[in-house]
């Protein structure tokens, strides 16, 4: 059964809000995101939700967005692994969780895995995607200083260049659907931050401390973190199991995601994840969502496809559900991506 997001908001003294959505049931599954988030318009890219959806068959899956990221609250402070680990806190607690299993993927798995090793009472089983142990490792010097510069120069097309980058097995429609995204996370400042602490961040120390089984999945051809960067996490880890994957996208969401949310759950012992269920909707349906997509009043969508006002609110409120979708924004994205998806 296809099931929307329950939202919750954790105190973090210092800092503020921090947002958080739960999806499904069962043990915990917490999400260490990678570079920037944002919970209600990633849940409207069909390949994110998908991929979410899958991974909380079983689950109780928890997603969060960093301080200054997404529905959390606005931050302008340093960006360190400390505060990192003190996120963490903050939602576990606050969402009555105890031991869970971790997913960190991209800086997430750098993340998660200093937060096994400091916190080993918390974390049952470990997944490390698309990560790296030391961050001036990925890239050269070059890039790791250009990106940066990039970013602060010109947000729009540095957004554009990284989700090249990041997603290049992805449709145009939901490439263009990213780069959106990523703007509407975060600030300028926020994303040259959080890539300068991707590039800082080292966690080789606390690596060998990790105590919890430990899942390393990794693309070969991933070129925003190289493969060799898995093969170090996998090498220092204690008894930690390395699986490499054809494709190049960082995103584990895009490309093959099937094969990444399969090895996640084997790892996990749950049982293979069905197919996601098809989003189809009726002819009157989409009709009314692309007028949705274009900006148009629940009276102009009437006028337009002569029914009354109250027949397209309903129509309106039907794709909503069908889709699990919680605002007008969310259809008109997924409208924007799957339309771009079929004609390409």
């Amino acid at each position: 059964m296809r099931t929307g997001q329950r939202f919750g908001s954790a105190r973090l003294d210092g800092v503020g809000a921090i947002a958080y959505a739960v999806t499904g049931t069962g043990p915990g599954l917490l999400v260490v995101p990678g570079w920037l988030s944002h919970l209600e318009l990633g849940w409207a890219i069909p390949a994110e939700r998908s991929f979410h959806e899958a991974l909380s068959a079983g689950r109780t899956l928890v997603r969060y967005d960093r301080p200054g990221c997404g529905l959390s609250y606005d931050y302008s402070g340093p960006r360190t692994l400390e505060l990192e680990l003190s996120t963490i806190d903050a939602v576990l607690a606050d969402a009555g969780l105890g031991r869970v299993d971790v997913l960190g993927w991209s800086l997430g798995a750098a993340v998660a895995a200093q937060w096994a090793a400091e916190r080993p009472d918390t974390v049952s089983r470990l997944v490390l995607y698309g990560g790296w142990a030391n961050g001036s490792d990925v890239g050269d010097e070059d890039s790791r200083r250009l990106l940066p510069e990039l970013l602060a120069a010109h947000w729009g097309l540095g957004s554009d260049v990284l989700t090249e980058l990041f997603a290049p097995e992805a449709d145009p429609g939901t490439r263009r659907a990213l780069a959106a995204y990523q703007r509407a996370a975060s600030s300028t400042a926020t994303a040259v931050a959080l890539l300068q602490l991707a590039y800082a961040v080292d966690v080789r120390a606390a690596l060998p401390r990790v105590q919890a089984p430990t899942l390393v999945l990794h693309r070969r051809g991933d070129r925003a973190a190289p493969v060799a960067q898995a093969r170090v996490l996998a090498e220092s880890v204690p008894g930690a199991e390395l699986v490499e994957l054809e494709g190049r996208s960082h995103l584990p969401a895009m490309g093959d995601a099937e094969a990444v949310v399969a090895e996640v759950r084997r790892f996990l012992g749950l049982p293979q994840a069905r197919r996601a269920v098809a989003t189809g909707l009726t002819s009157r349906q989409s009709e009314v969502a692309a007028l949705v997509a274009q900006g148009l009043t629940n009276r102009e969508v009437a006028h337009r496809l002569g029914i009354t006002e109250r027949s397209a609110e309903s129509h309106v409120e039907r794709i909503r559900l069908r889709l699990g979708f919680r605002s007008r924004s969310q259809i008109a994205a997924w409208h924007v991506a799957s339309s771009a998806r079929e004609v390409r």
